[in-house]
């Protein structure tokens, strides 16, 4: 070999390297236990007073699971005299049930969650392993075990604690909880074309089926009691998806019925009245719903069937009735007697109609004032707000709420004092445009009122009757406070005060909330950094970004501190990088413009603003090094990443990406469909979807990419991992691939695979050596 070739040859090596490799060495053990500190099981460990999920009791009292450092304690509530106490004597609790169990147990760590309140004198709850118990508040002796089950998710209970209601063989039954005796509702369910059946479509059917679960039925009593409103899911001609448990010997085949953009059956509904004392049936008279609207087909919160609501009696139910392009959204009322349905309210837009400002959040419609009006959200002049409409001609009365801001989430309305209580963002000048406040507004229109003051984002939570506000507010740098509000917004008494003082000391840090420039160079958008504890300003980091692309959320998962941020960026940055977050153009909770950023072009994923707000970071911080990106996500963000390192090589050099939906013609219709368009197909055999695939870019690839998928993902069907893989196989094209058996989709926080991103990061970013197998361990697993 010549002395040129020799100096060419070596100039390449020395470019590759460059390319891939700014530091060398070994990463250590000890910098990997460093990092798992900061994990998010660990790191809340060192927390305390930092959640809050109230369980409400008779009237406005109500109890939440307090955390105090590495356990809990229980915690009631009586906002009518203004008292906050412990739920019971926590130490004597843990004793009698130690000696009733023949065990130990210590008082901020008892063996359950939740727990019910027998006529306050004593409790009943489950333990882990379904026994329940029942101990005395007075004398602190516990009766047990028994092997009564917890009430079960399959069943809802009427507002009179008369009933239940259930499905069995595809009919609705009710049960009498006085007597026992049952009573089937419908006669001809069969099998596909049931009643109240949970759908079998997208996220979870294989995975409930293997755990032995079932989700709740799909219907919702009236406040009488006398009626229940139900559906009867067509689900006949869906067609099946297939995925393979691995077992010995032979595989077991599961099999499930999910329609796919451009199927020419999908699922669909009618509504149907059940009379329960004179066991008559009614069906709402109006063309089968096509299976869409704002809840899919019957997800289901706490007893509430998203898209059907019952007014203040059981003479009329309400229902919104959406199209499958998602353009257009209907508000009907239907007379339970006969059936007859109306229109009330239509909404319509070029790209999808939305009923909350967080896409997934509870429908923002509300029928009040003896069912005389609707309060109603709408986005139809740019921005999410409230309207009031006349319930039985349709008009539209007046505007509750106007301006460039969001409302989000509509709490309660108060008839009486004609309020709706809601949570908006973007109206206070000078404050994060994504802090939520509490406000009440008039129905009448003209006044609104600002009832949370605080600089800061709050999380509400409404009391059954509105008249108490749970506020849980803060910063993204300090810790949360925790107060009770009456509806005036006046603080009655505290109840949590936040602490991560203790996390702190350990090097753990607050991350850096930005604002850069999207890609139009005049839109503002939000992210978070975060920065390794011993960060040396004088030192280039290799940046990762973190990425969900939304559209139904961004990747910053609130804008409060939490120790639970997306892809546990702490930890990850504790290694030796600058971990990036951002909420791009495409996400929620802004103006309808910005969220329909890119509509019909799904392969944006937001990526052109991640670059040019990482561009102008890096002037602001020239330690990032943006010759040295990786990006990493799981399921949309498994798309986007896989998506970034195909469609901009010359700026994203690794990608991990896990369950990713990289073509969404093998997801779930209404996800493609509503946030794509339609699937047209045209004369050369060719499709709208063709320009989201990422199959279709496979030949792209320069960088390094892992890939990760589970066996049973029965939300993300496999199929879109591994045409992937086929297809850059066919490219000849080096790639990485971790697969997990008999996994569904949520396997990104497992410990292994979180190792296993680590170490593709450390390896082809920052050029070192992992420690070798290093095991992480999660605190009960």
């Amino acid at each position: 070999m010549s002395i040129l070739n020799r100096h060419i040859l070596t100039f390449e090596i020395i470019a590759i390297m460059t390319f891939w490799i700014p530091v060398s060495g070994q990463t250590t053990a000890t910098d990997y236990t460093r990092a798992e500190q900061f994990l998010s099981w660990n790191a809340a460990m060192l927390v305390e007073g930092d959640e809050m999920s109230p369980e409400w009791l008779d009237g406005d009292r109500f109890w939440y699971r307090s955390h105090i450092g590495d356990g809990h304690e229980f915690i009631l509530v009586d906002p009518d005299s203004r008292t906050r106490s412990v739920a019971f004597d926590h130490d004597r609790l843990a004793a009698a049930l130690s000696i009733a169990a023949d065990t130990s147990y210590v008082a901020n760590k008892l063996p359950f969650e939740t727990f019910d309140f027998v006529e306050d004198q004593s409790i009943q709850f489950h333990t882990g392993d379904s026994i329940r118990w029942e101990c005395s508040l007075a004398s602190y002796t516990c009766a047990g075990p028994d092997h009564i089950p917890a009430h079960p998710n399959t069943e809802r209970l009427s507002p009179d604690g008369r009933w239940v209601a259930f499905t069995r063989n595809e009919n609705l039954w009710i049960r009498s909880l006085d007597d026992g005796a049952e009573r089937r509702l419908s006669e001809d369910g069969e099998e596909n074309f049931g009643y109240a059946v949970p759908p079998e479509g997208c996220c979870s059917a294989v995975t409930l089926k293997r755990e032995g679960n079932e989700a709740p039925p799909v219907l919702t009593w009236s406040p009488d009691s006398r009626r229940i409103a139900a559906h009867r899911l067509d689900e006949r001609d869906v067609k099946q998806l297939h995925l393979l448990e691995a077992k010995t010997g032979r595989p077991e085949l599961h099999s499930y019925r999910v329609a796919l953009p451009g199927d020419s059956v999908i699922p669909t509904y009618e509504i149907h009245i059940f009379d329960v004392e004179n066991a008559t049936a009614t069906q709402v008279r109006i063309d089968p719903l096509e299976a869409m609207n704002t809840s899919c087909c019957g997800l289901m919160i706490d007893t509430l069937w998203k898209d059907v609501r019952w007014g203040d009696d059981s003479e009329q139910v309400f229902f919104t009735r959406s199209v499958r392009s998602y353009d257009t959204l209907q508000l009907f009322a239907a007379d339970t007697e006969n059936g007859e349905a109306r229109l009330i309210v239509e909404e319509r837009s070029k790209t999808f109609v939305e009923a909350n400002g967080r896409s997934g959040g509870v429908p923002n419609w509300r029928v009040t004032n003896g069912n005389s009006e609707v309060v109603w959200w709408s986005e139809r002049d740019g921005w999410g707000h409230l309207y009031l409409f006349d319930a039985v001609t349709g008009e539209l009365k007046n505007r509750i709420t106007e301006g460039p801001w969001m409302v989000l989430d509509l709490l309660h309305v108060d008839d009486t004092g004609r309020w709706a209580y809601f949570t908006g963002v973007g109206r206070e000048e000078g404050r994060d445009i994504y802090n939520r406040h509490l406000y009440r507004a008039s129905l009448d229109g003209g006044r609104i009122e600002l009832l949370s003051v605080e600089d800061a984002d709050h999380e509400i939570w409404a009391s059954p009757s509105g008249r108490y506000f749970i506020d849980q507010f803060g910063d993204l740098e300090s810790a949360p406070t925790t107060v009770l509000r009456d509806s005036n917004g006046s603080i009655l008494l505290g109840l949590e005060e936040g602490d991560f003082s203790e996390l702190l000391a350990t090097g753990w840090n607050f991350p850096t909330h930005f604002v850069a420039t999207a890609r139009d160079g005049v839109t503002p958008v939000h992210g978070l950094l975060f920065f390794p504890s011993n960060f040396d300003p004088d030192t280039k980091y290799p940046v990762v970004d973190y990425i969900y692309p939304g559209p139904q959320v961004g990747a910053v998962r609130g804008r409060q501190a939490s120790v639970r941020q997306g892809g546990n960026a702490a930890a990850l940055a504790e290694l030796g990088f600058i971990v990036f977050l951002i909420d791009a153009m495409g996400t929620p909770a802004r103006d309808k413009a910005f969220h329909d950023s890119y509509y019909g072009n799904m392969r944006d994923n937001g990526l052109p603003d991640h670059i040019a707000a990482l561009r102008q970071l890096a002037r602001k911080y020239p330690q990032i090094d943006l010759d040295h990106v990786g990006i990493f996500g799981h399921s949309g963000g498994g798309f986007s990443s896989t998506d970034a390192i195909l469609s901009y090589p010359d700026f994203f050099k690794v990608a991990v990406s896990s369950a990713g939906n990289h073509d969404n013609r093998s997801y779930d219709y209404t996800w493609g469909e509503k946030y794509h368009g339609l699937l047209e197909r045209n004369d050369d055999g060719t499709d709208s979807f063709d320009s989201q695939a990422n199959q279709n870019l496979a030949g792209e690839l320069s960088g390094k990419l892992l890939l990760m998928y589970g066996t049973l993902d029965d939300n993300v069907h496999p199929n879109a991992t591994i045409m992937v893989i086929d297809e850059l196989i066919e490219h000849n094209k080096d790639f990485d691939l971790l697969v997990m058996p008999n996994r569904n989709h949520g396997f990104a926080n497992e410990p292994y695979v979180i190792r296993r991103t680590w170490d593709y990061f450390v390896t082809h970013l920052q050029g070192r050596t992992p420690p070798n197998q290093f095991k992480i361990i999660q605190p009960g697993g």
